[in-house]
């Protein structure tokens, strides 16, 4: 069916949330079904999708979601890993299976209203993620265009066999919290082909945060073939990682002017394991940073607080994050700005299991000081080489230059495998 036989229920144009409405509830009746947009303009509210349906958004159409918060009804929903009442996301599917939005039209968040309360410190709930699937089964997202989201773009949660592929997402550089693809609690999931520029993070892999009352893995996850535009990272693993993060495979991506390259980031308090990652064949150019593990990440609630901030150890319990067994091989990285790489354990739990290699690594004779990882007293480089702490394991197969000052900056609690070269 088309969108378009509902007209008579959208006031006139001026609004076509009740015709989504009613064309997805005519679909759930059948069982299933395309419900198809052919090109225009569609003003609308929040749109619930349904099991064993496919919504068609063709070229040349625009579903424009609505600047106003009453089109976005509040519903029990995680928002950064905590149990919440928030607005629901512009499209969103709830305990589905067999799910395809596909086209290659366009979803327009008009995220600048939201922006705009963020600033302010108006905004009474979390904001409405442009694309949610909660708890869904067997879903495909491909080729549409997803611009100017409230806040996350696309957000898997809890959801079991996705294949994300061919999108395109644009969000400002100075929009708040726009990340691109943040799958949570997520399980056998690829993203694939995807051009990816906004204003935080490219694609964040999380599982839940220490507030998170069923804390689940996210594991079996493919990301190929992917373009990473600015942002402030373009593959993260963290901050919100409190249910583990395992057997992730990055590879054939190209990063460019994102902060850092890959980033893991967590901190006390946290929990869970990143372990199992395979990282290969990436290419980055303007990157401040190409790798950057950050245990003492001060964003979010706590996060400055001396318990997690102090660098004095620790007893180490259940609520200790870990990072280990990542591998990375075959990256070039060209015209890089504060430094190498930044790896900084805690003194409690060292990142543990580092093999580099096959790594090219040139710094820019133009660039300027930055900020290489979000901790307090993380010091601003410029050209250095790998800056590291409390880790163990430690394999840097890495060929730098234009660096000024040592290749490495160690102390005591970094112990390098023999056959690192200098």
């Amino acid at each position: 069916m088309f969108i378009t036989e509902y007209s008579h229920l959208s006031q006139n144009g001026s609004c076509w949330t009740e015709a989504f409405s009613a064309a997805v509830a005519d679909l759930e009746k059948q069982g299933g079904g395309v419900l198809t947009v052919p090109a225009g303009v569609y003003p609308t509210g929040s749109i619930q999708l349904v099991s064993n349906m496919t919504l068609s958004i063709e070229s040349g159409a625009t579903l424009l979601f609505a600047r106003d918060e009453n089109a976005y009804p509040l519903i029990p929903l995680e928002f950064e890993g905590i149990p919440n009442l928030a607005h629901r996301p512009c499209l969103y599917a709830q305990d589905a299976e067999n799910v395809i939005v596909t086209g290659y039209g366009t979803l327009d968040g008009q995220g600048n209203y939201w922006w705009a309360q963020v600033r302010a410190k108006t905004l009474r709930s979390p904001r409405p993620y442009l694309v949610c699937f909660n708890r869904c089964r067997h879903v495909v997202l491909e080729n549409v265009t997803l611009k100017n989201s409230p806040v996350w773009t696309v957000h898997p949660l809890r959801c079991e066999n996705m294949t994300i592929r061919g999108l395109n997402i644009k969000n400002p550089a100075d929009s708040p919290n726009t990340d691109g693809i943040d799958p949570n609690s997520c399980r056998n999931l690829r993203i694939l082909d995807c051009t990816i520029d906004v204003g935080d993070d490219c694609i964040a892999v999380k599982s839940g945060t220490e507030d998170t009352p069923d804390r689940l893995p996210t594991e079996h996850v493919i990301i190929s073939n992917c373009h990473f535009l600015h942002g402030h990272g373009g593959v993260v693993l963290g901050s919100e990682m409190s249910g583990s993060i395992r057997d992730v495979v990055v590879s054939s991506c190209i990063f460019y002017e994102t902060d850092r390259g890959i980033r893991l980031k967590t901190r006390r308090g946290r929990g869970g394991i990143v372990e199992g990652i395979q990282l290969f064949n990436l290419t980055m150019e303007k990157v401040m940073c190409p790798f950057v593990f950050n245990m003492y990440y001060f964003c979010g609630k706590d996060g400055r607080s001396e318990r997690v901030q102090q660098k004095t150890a620790i007893p180490a319990d259940e609520t200790t994050p870990a990072l280990r067994d990542v591998r990375i091989t075959g990256v070039t990285a060209r015209k890089c700005g504060a430094c190498a790489g930044f790896f900084y354990g805690l003194p409690e739990q060292y990142v543990e299991g580092i093999p580099l290699s096959d790594v090219r690594v040139e710094m820019d004779p133009e660039a300027e000081p930055g900020t290489p990882a979000m901790m307090n007293d993380c010091p601003k480089m410029l050209r250095a080489g790998f800056f590291l702490r409390n880790a163990r394991g430690v394999k840097l197969d890495a060929a730098v230059t234009n660096v000024d000052g040592p290749l490495y900056n160690v102390d005591d609690s970094v112990e390098m495998l023999e056959d690192t070269k200098a």
